[in-house]
């Protein structure tokens, strides 16, 4: 075994592999373009994903008989030795290596002589790169709906408070039918419980193993595929040799999942932001979570949320640079994929960062519901239900949309902000069928209360969907 070799970088000893693929070229690029077509700052962090495969690799190498077992044994102890330097720090990730691959093997080259170069034996960095790509999303994907799941928690607890609290619903931002606050909170929670679905549907077309692969068409080499996947924790060895190099779709369904998730927030946060200015007023954000001016003293900004709404841009634009980049490429492995990571990880890491301040901001909030209970008085958001009262009497509901329809003209000539504003007299004028017993009908609480039917907002009805919404949290 060689003595090992260090050097000083970033707190730790670094040590420089030399290039894995020299020996073709008799000259190697500058130091510029070398830098160019470097990945190394970008995979670095795949390090501890590369080396599980390479432990896996290794004790595969030995059982086949393709390596002595006491070669295996040796860079798996090196293997493990390497992994535990880079958590405690010890060892810091050279920049000047090309990828982290060639770090980690030319750190075992430098360490075991021989020895560490026959850990490549039957792969390529081709099927290396995805099978460390798709441990790293196996490990992260599930902690990015753990963060789901914790935003969704925060929101149906808010809910759970305010389901009966009543507020305007609107369609074309236009005031539309009472609703309940809670009613609102839920239909947000619906749409980050889609979320966590996708995320968990790419997890499952991302679990099979490209080790094996090689550059493309596998190896002459006995290895042990199935036994290799196993081991990494995958539902088995990928179908396809050359799929298994080229293949990103994973990619592009994360890079998706990302950007609807992206869009239900800035969705979430363009109604905060309508809520928290002074026409609507209905809610208070915490001091913690906002901003002031810089010229104008009395101004509190609700700028968490307007920055999550402008960092939305950002996942939609990786999805597209990742759909741009593998629409033209040939089907087997291009150096075009390197740029597949660094789009994806933007993303990953923008959905984590913005579901944290979502939460914090969203836990914190108070709601003003007197203010919320007074905008659904004017604006005729009881007029749907005043036809529905005139259905349940039998008008066909065209007619009974008709009668409301001039009821509300009415109203508006009268100068009237509300439907029972109307005397009774008034009323049957346009419908003979309204009774006394419609001014409680279309008194906005009761309006909400009358939408019962799965789905709906009345309180019971919110508080059936919370409980609904609860249990899928606890699901895998």
């Amino acid at each position: 075994m060689k003595e090992r070799e260090s050097g000083e970088c970033g707190g730790g000893k670094s040590e420089t592999p030399p290039v894995l693929w020299a020996g073709r070229l008799a000259e190697k690029p500058e130091a510029e373009a070398f830098a160019f077509q470097s990945s190394i700052a970008v995979d670095r962090r795949f390090a501890l994903e590369d080396i599980r495969g390479s432990r896996a690799h290794a004790a595969m190498l030995g059982k086949q008989g393709i390596i002595s077992a006491a070669a295996a044994a040796a860079l798996d102890a090196e293997l493990a030795a390497i992994a535990g330097e880079l958590e405690s720090g010890t060892l810091a990730i050279g920049g000047s290596a090309e990828d982290i691959h060639s770090f980690i093997e030319g750190i075992l080259t430098a360490r075991l002589g021989d020895t560490g170069r026959m850990v490549h034996a039957g792969r390529s960095r081709n099927d290396q790169v995805a099978v460390d790509f798709r441990l790293y999303l196996k490990r992260v994907v599930p902690e990015l709906r753990g963060e789901l799941a914790e935003t969704m928690a925060v929101l149906l607890d808010q809910a759970e408070k305010h389901a009966a609290s009543v507020m305007p619903g609107y369609t074309h931002l236009q005031r539309a039918q009472p609703v309940t606050l809670g009613h609102h909170l839920a239909a947000w929670c619906a749409g980050l419980d889609r979320d966590r679905g996708r995320f968990g549907d790419a997890l499952t077309r991302l679990d099979w193993c490209p080790l094996g692969a090689g550059a493309l068409a596998g190896s002459g080499l006995p290895l042990d595929r199935e036994t290799v996947a196993r081991e990494l924790g995958f539902a088995g060895p990928a179908l396809n040799s050359m799929d298994a190099v080229a293949d990103r779709d994973f990619t592009l369904e994360l890079a998706a999942a990302c950007a609807v998730t992206m869009t239900h927030l800035s969705r979430f946060c363009e109604d905060v932001i309508l809520w928290a200015s002074e026409e609507f007023g209905f809610i208070n954000l915490a001091e913690s979570w906002s901003t002031g001016s810089s010229i104008m003293p009395q101004k509190k900004n609700p700028d968490f949320a307007e920055l999550i709404r402008g960092k939305s841009g950002r996942t939609a634009g990786n999805m597209v640079s990742l759909l741009t980049m593998l629409k033209g490429l040939p089907y087997a492995y291009d150096k075009d994929l390197q740029e597949d990571k660094e789009a994806l990880f933007d993303s990953l890491d923008t959905v984590r960062s913005c579901l944290r301040m979502f939460r914090g901001m969203m836990g914190s909030a108070l709601f003003n519901t007197e203010r919320m209970a007074a905008a659904c008085t004017g604006g005729f958001l009881e007029a749907t239900d005043a036809a529905d009262y005139l259905v349940r009497r039998g008008l066909p509901f065209r007619k009974a949309h008709e009668a409301v329809a001039l009821v509300v003209r009415d109203c508006v000539e009268a100068g009237q902000r509300t439907i029972g504003e109307r005397t009774l007299e008034q009323l049957k004028a346009r419908s003979e069928l309204f009774e006394a017993d419609v001014y409680q009908a279309l008194v906005p609480a009761a309006c909400a209360a009358a939408r019962n039917l799965p789905g709906g907002p009345a309180p019971e009805e919110v508080r059936r969907q919370i409980e609904e919404l609860r249990k899928r949290l606890t699901l895998p």
